[in-house]
């Protein structure tokens, strides 16, 4: 998939929105944020640190809304010791000579 071109048909139906943005969008996208954030330290100049208001957050890019999934939420850790139990399984298996 990631080898087809960013706005194939195939990898825009599966859902892979991270080729609908061109360069275009994306210098789009910086200079709204540059903007922003230029305008956040205007508007908080001379005001104590803690009177400032918080920094604007960036535009959304494709890709980039997703949520990590949590490093120990019940499936990944169900996965992790799934595939430890089969490693463990593989160095018996090897070490008893069924595997060569």
């Amino acid at each position: 998939m990631r080898q087809l071109p960013s706005r194939c048909r195939t990898r825009l139906a599966s859902g892979d929105a991270d080729g609908m943005w061109g360069l275009q969008e994306h210098l789009t996208a910086l200079a709204i944020d540059e903007l922003r954030v230029a305008n956040w330290q205007r508007s908080n100049e001379g005001v104590k640190k803690s009177k400032q208001s918080k920094p604007p957050k960036p535009v959304e890019r494709p890709g980039t809304g997703r949520k990590r999934q949590d490093k120990n939420s019940p499936e990944r850790v169900a996965k992790r010791r799934a595939a430890l139990e089969r490693a463990a399984e593989r160095r018996r298996a090897i070490a008893a000579g069924e595997i060569t």
